[in-house]
């Protein structure tokens, strides 16, 4: 496989945006493939391939390109000709030939399987940071070896059925029509997986609203909020309002879902997905601060927590996280998960259902919280169920979800004292 030096000139770039300017992988390829409209479907797998591939061993292919590790994570470090032998050290790795260079190479394969054989860290090889896996190991214990080689396997491309507009088997049908592959999912009736990886984003199923894109993983959380037709239902981390749009699926476009976020652009986003969806009980509503919790306090038969999170279930989808998040960031989010658990918490009824989540591994980010949650109300809230999934089940993403029970307070009747004998 050959790549044009126009090619290998925008993977440096692209390489540079991501680890010097901070900006994600995913807006730089599509902000790329904007300016090369021209591209076919060879250079853009090509190009998306490099990059997601440099980013998620970012670490590794900087120690294979003989670079010092101390340096990798150095914006100051992040130059043209870094970028282009961490590239070339991804390249060979992959038994392939560099482009042809009338100077000094940029690496030679004989340079890159020499320094694969060295003893390095397992974080090194493992291409993450050193907080990280020694955080992940602490809470994850002798489960995180496993995890930690499977978080480095790319993702596949799930999709969910819009049961609103259709049916699984005709949408497989619709997609076979459209050129693409796709298997159902055992155990997630809403779910397709495409065999392989292509952009849905253009046929017409989507354009229509016959379906999302949304891990499986992700499907299983409006099902396990036990929603039903009529409900009274709030989102209150709704992002851009993929589970909304899921519950709003299953309670079969009736009742009312409150989407609340503190982002004003993402409720304007899943405005239009809503329209697309053909979903019409979403009322989006920009969070105020306390106000939004007071006016809707004891409001809802079902609240769902999607809280910010460190996102570290989601590694495979999301490389480029591991060289953006920070161990002091962790900490933060554990603050402030427990903060919006305990403020949003007074929006469900007596006898309504929580479900907290999030798409994190770490058990001081899902159990502890809810635990600790538990602990300050006794008597208030029962856990009825908890779910968990990880790379190992299944190639999902990683998430966990507790849903808890509120309970409904009941007065007791006084005692009624027993007849006495009459006196004779």
């Amino acid at each position: 496989m050959k790549v044009p030096p126009h090619m290998l000139d925008e993977i440096v770039n692209a390489l540079g945006e991501v680890f010097a300017g901070r900006r994600y992988a995913d807006r730089v390829i599509e902000f790329t493939f904007k300016r090369h409209r021209k591209w076919g479907s060879r250079d853009r797998r090509l190009f998306a391939e490099s990059i997601y591939e440099c980013v998620r061993w970012w670490r590794w292919f900087w120690h294979l390109a003989g670079l010092p590790d101390a340096a990798h994570a150095n914006p100051d470090e992040i130059t043209p000709e870094t970028c282009a032998k961490v590239w070339a050290a991804y390249w060979l790795s992959h038994g392939r030939e560099l482009p042809h260079d009338d100077h000094d190479p940029l690496l030679t394969a004989a340079e890159v399987q020499k320094r694969a054989k060295q003893k390095v860290s397992d974080a090194l090889r493992a291409s993450i940071p050193d907080w990280m896996d020694a955080r992940c190991s602490a809470e994850i214990g002798a489960a995180w070896p496993a995890l930690r080689e499977a978080m480095n396997q790319p993702a596949d491309v799930f999709l969910r059925v819009n049961t609103l507009k259709g049916d699984r088997r005709s949408m497989r049908e619709k997609l076979a029509e459209y050129g693409f592959e796709a298997e159902a999912v055992e155990d997630v009736p809403s779910a397709l997986r495409l065999v392989q990886r292509q952009n849905v984003f253009s046929t017409p199923g989507f354009k229509e609203g016959l379906f999302e894109v949304q891990d499986a993983a992700s499907q299983l959380i409006a099902p396990f909020l036990e929603v039903a037709p009529g409900m009274k239902v709030i989102d209150a981390c709704a992002g851009g309002g993929g589970k909304a749009l899921h519950t709003a699926a299953l309670m079969r476009n009736k009742g009312k879902i409150h989407a609340l976020d503190v982002h004003a652009w993402k409720l304007a986003e899943l405005k239009k997905r809503a329209a697309r969806a053909g979903v019409d009980i979403i009322e989006t509503r920009e969070i105020e601060g306390s106000k939004t919790i007071k006016r809707l306090a004891a409001h809802a038969d079902r609240v769902l927590l999607d809280v910010p999170c460190s996102g570290l279930g989601v590694l495979r989808r999301n490389p480029d996280t591991k060289w953006k998040l920070a161990e002091d960031e962790v900490n933060r989010l554990q603050g402030l998960q427990a903060e919006i658990l305990e403020n949003y918490s007074r929006m469900v009824r007596p006898g309504g259902k929580l479900v907290y989540a999030t798409c994190s591994i770490l058990p001081g980010e899902n159990e502890h919280q809810v635990q600790q949650f538990l602990l300050r109300h006794p008597g208030e809230w029962e856990l009825e169920a908890e779910l968990r999934r990880t790379p190992l089940d299944g190639g999902f993403d990683g998430f966990y979800a507790a849903r808890l029970v509120k309970i409904t307070r009941t007065v007791e009747p006084l005692p009624v004292a027993e007849e006495l004998p009459m006196a004779a």
